[in-house]
């Protein structure tokens, strides 16, 4: 008896759901309507990067030597001139006393050589006299005039090597000096690379030299963000933006794009994507804290339109034609429980609305979902407008 009444259980579910089936497909499918309405779209392109300082150096080394003394600190503020760091200066004052020493040995011999010509300057005129008396022969006169002609040249010659010893004199002088090292702008030490006691090396053609610490301008923070290569075109100099620091998502900032770069970011081992680096000028903080390095996202608004006919941007139904090699946008109207299939002319979009340019008007009820329908939706099916006790019960089962 037990199987007998389970049996005829089963049976009556099933006539009831072919029962329910039939009317649903009579009545048609629930479907979530909206009426079209003129609208305000701001199209946008959103990009990711981080906060950077417009007025940046890193500070490195000219000479070769182990860092003596450092006199800033990460964070520190420091004025425009300051010396920040001092690198081991005891093998350039040795070559600053060796060329000291080397062109005052110049300069004595100088002075030696020109005493020796004037005594032989003396002796010649002797000679010539006795030469023109006939007292002595010619060639004993043309040895001394060749003897004066010698120490002419060898004056000469003692005043090139003492010119050449100031020259290295001079260089030895600037290579001490390039042991000091001055901050070239007032800012703050964002990062202090090397400590003392460590080697710091100058940079050459192709290895870079060791970095020291890096100062910037806190007042000239800067968003720096990549944008993929295919929106780079609709991004202009001078367009708004609205930056979001990572660390402050709810209090976004004001900007401005002022630089677009014209080449590429070279495609990385993580990524094969080209992209392009936008620099955006921060015109309101919004009291922000902004550090250098913050991670960061930007919404750069390209174009605006207001009072513009506008749908809910999931309405939008792209179809593909592989053999025309083209794409269409549909939309569907809900035509007194028809849907009706059109074409239309879109225009900018924004996250939320898709603006019509052409084939529908204002007032006309667009079927907006649920997405599982809307995708499966063909021209002239029967639908109706889902009840709010219907949304109500799937809110439930959610």
């Amino acid at each position: 008896m037990k199987k007998v009444l389970i049996i005829v259980g089963i049976i009556a579910v099933i006539v009831i759901l072919v029962v329910v089936r039939k009317q649903s497909s009579s009545e048609g499918q629930s479907v979530i309507l909206e009426t079209l309405q003129n609208r305000s779209i701001s199209a946008s392109i959103l990009a990711s990067g981080k906060l950077t300082h417009e007025d940046e150096v890193k500070l490195s080394t000219e000479v070769v030597g182990k860092v003596a003394a450092l006199y800033v600190k990460e964070g520190e503020t420091v004025e425009k001139g300051q010396l920040v760091a001092q690198i081991n200066d005891e093998t350039p004052k040795a070559m600053v006393d060796q060329q000291r020493a080397s062109s005052r040995m110049q300069e004595i011999a100088i002075e030696s050589q020109k005493l020796q010509l004037a005594n032989l300057e003396t002796a010649w005129q002797r000679k010539k006299l006795l030469h023109d008396r006939k007292l002595i022969d010619d060639n004993t006169f043309e040895a001394s005039t060749n003897e004066l002609e010698l120490a002419r040249l060898t004056v000469k010659t003692r005043q090139a090597s003492l010119d050449q010893s100031h020259a290295s004199l001079s260089e030895a002088e600037k290579n001490l000096k390039k042991t000091q090292v001055f901050s070239p702008l007032a800012g703050v030490v964002t990062s202090l690379d090397i400590k003392v006691g460590e080697m710091a090396i100058s940079s050459t053609t192709n290895v870079p030299g060791s970095s020291l610490m890096t100062i910037g301008n806190p007042e000239t923070i800067q968003a720096q963000v990549n944008v993929d290569e295919a929106d780079i075109a609709n991004i202009k100099i001078g367009e708004e933006a609205s930056i979001v620091a990572i660390g402050y998502p709810d209090q976004p900032m004001k900007g401005t794009v002022k630089e677009i770069a014209i080449t590429a970011k070279p495609p990385t081992q993580t990524s094969t994507l080209l992209t392009f680096v936008v620099k955006i000028k921060i015109n309101d903080t919004n009291g922000v804290k902004l550090n250098p390095g913050m991670s960061a996202r930007a919404e750069v608004f390209t174009s605006n339109s207001s009072n513009v006919l506008a749908v809910p941007i999931q309405a939008v139904v792209e179809e593909e034609d592989r053999s025309l090699n083209s794409k269409k946008h549909i939309v569907y109207k809900f035509d007194n429980g028809i849907a009706r299939k059109l074409v239309v002319e879109t225009g900018i979009a924004d996250d939320s609305y898709q603006q019509i340019r052409n084939g529908l008007s204002a007032g006309d009820r667009i079927i907006t979902g649920p997405n599982r329908i809307l995708r499966n939706l063909q021209d002239g099916d029967k639908v109706k407008e889902k009840t709010q006790e219907e949304t109500n019960k799937e809110n439930g089962k959610k």
